[in-house]
């Protein structure tokens, strides 16, 4: 279920014989393609001769990503950001006066240069749904804690202008480590739920995940369970306003955010309703299978049998065994069942044994661990509250009939008394109008979340306020 916006192993290789400070902006781009391009902006502060850097994305609208631990030390600069999925090492070229080194992305590595300076931004894409100030509703920053996490969350709560106590919603992101809009692809979609529906009279509380923005905590250690302590700490934040509606309030979920919802929700009794947007209704690991294959950016010689070696590679990582013997049976499979399809393509051992090392680190994180053994159908079953489940039919990471046909069953089987699960014609995974639906095509609409999608969930949202 992983998104766009993408999770990032950064690699930066450097040898650097003299001492430097290297405080200041340094930039660079990956080319993932003949016509596609991301640029990076690492900026690295010297504070108390200890090295923060913060990682900008521009093409994603993404900012503020900072790495835990940033070193740089015999030459070798290391920035390390295991808390968001990241890292980075590099080379310095005393010659050109910047870092030569590579970026890795799962199983991709790919070259890396970084200069100093400001990054020349090319002028934005077109996004004519964002908002325009004054807003007919008002805006707030505001930090709650998970307790339970010893973390703090900060966020954006929007708010009608009203005497009376509004209704509320939390909108609850989907995976990888997401801002409070949902950054992705140049496009903010959360923002533009909130907007709409703040102008409808409900209230909207939309936050950074853990590790991410303002909000505090490490997001490569947490999972889906996890990240619903966070989501019950926003309910018990909004319970502790006096300008919210504490018998109103509902859970918006988008892609894992709408697994994550129904966790949250049977934990408490102070969610009065749940919207599943792109959520997945079978497990885990069948969502994962699916994936690796629809996703796939190569091809295979014989498809029955890369399934099955897929499968057998997601058996044992989801098996409670001691993590060390489970990388030591992942690297024995893939040596059998991987090399020998890769080696062809890449040419020489050293590179296969990166892209087989890498597919065992992303195969062996907290959260897909948690994920391949996470049935979300379990938890939907539960539910007593009304549901809305959207999906759109041009989905290529979510794919809705059969995740639609989880989730109706799941609560048919429950028995809940009030839901509707319906499809939405030519929507891709993140609710624009689109051709194709794959994912190379969501930063090329100017579109970003359809009206239609946003007419269905405040219509159906309103009409389940008590």
């Amino acid at each position: 279920m992983k998104k766009i916006h993408i999770t990032f192993a950064l690699l930066l290789y450097s040898v650097l014989s003299f001492s430097q400070d290297i405080s200041g902006k340094w930039n660079g781009t990956v080319r993932l393609g003949e016509d596609k391009e991301i640029s990076f902006i690492f900026n690295i502060e010297n504070i108390q001769n200890e090295y923060v850097t913060h990682l900008s994305i521009p093409s994603q609208r993404v900012a503020g990503l900072k790495p835990q631990n940033t070193s740089f030390n015999n030459g070798i600069l290391l920035i390390d950001g295991a808390n968001l999925g990241i890292k980075y090492e590099g080379k310095f070229n005393k010659t050109s006066q910047r870092f030569e080194g590579k970026f890795t992305e799962g199983a991709n590595t790919l070259p890396l240069n970084l200069k100093q300076g400001e990054l020349k931004l090319e002028a934005k894409n077109n996004r004519p749904q964002e908002p325009v100030k004054p807003y007919p509703y008002n805006e707030e920053n505001v930090v709650f804690e998970n307790k339970q996490a010893d973390i703090l969350l900060a966020g954006t709560l929007t708010l009608p202008t009203s005497d009376k106590k509004s209704p509320a919603v939390i909108l609850i992101s989907g995976s990888g480590p997401q801002d409070r809009d949902e950054t992705f692809a140049n496009h903010k979609p959360f923002w533009i739920i909130a907007d709409h529906l703040t102008r409808q009279g409900i209230a909207v509380l939309r936050f950074d995940d853990r590790g991410v923005g303002k909000s505090t905590g490490n997001f490569s250690e947490a999972t889906t369970a996890d990240f619903s302590t966070d989501v019950l700490s926003a309910v018990k934040y909004l319970k502790s306003r006096d300008d919210i509606d504490s018998n109103n309030i509902g859970l918006i979920g988008h892609s894992e955010g709408g697994i994550i919802a129904p966790l949250a929700a049977n934990q408490t009794k102070d969610v009065s309703f749940v919207v599943l947007l792109a959520a997945t209704g079978i497990p885990g690991s069948e969502i994962s299978l699916m994936q690796s294959i629809s996703m796939r950016p190569f091809p295979v010689p014989n498809e029955v049998a890369y399934e099955q070696a897929i499968r057998k590679a997601i058996a044992i990582a989801a098996s409670n065994k001691e993590l060390s013997v489970i990388k030591s049976e992942l690297l024995e499979h893939y040596n059998a069942t991987i090399t020998p399809i890769l080696t062809p393509m890449v040419g020489y051992d050293e590179k296969v044994s990166q892209v087989i090392n890498g597919l065992i680190e992303t195969r062996t994180t907290p959260w897909v661990r948690y994920f391949y053994n996470y049935n979300p159908a379990t938890e939907i079953e539960k539910l007593d509250i009304p549901v809305l489940s959207l999906n759109g039919t041009k989905d290529t990471q979510v794919v809705a009939e059969i995740n639609q046909k989880g989730i109706e069953d799941a609560l048919v089987k429950g028995e809940n008394k009030d839901f509707k699960v319906l499809k939405l014609e030519g929507l891709n995974h993140f609710f624009q109008e689109s051709e194709t639906g794959k994912m190379e095509e969501y930063s090329t609409i100017e579109q970003t979340f359809s009206p239609i999608a946003l007419k269905e969930i405040s219509g159906w949202v309103l009409e389940h306020i008590k």
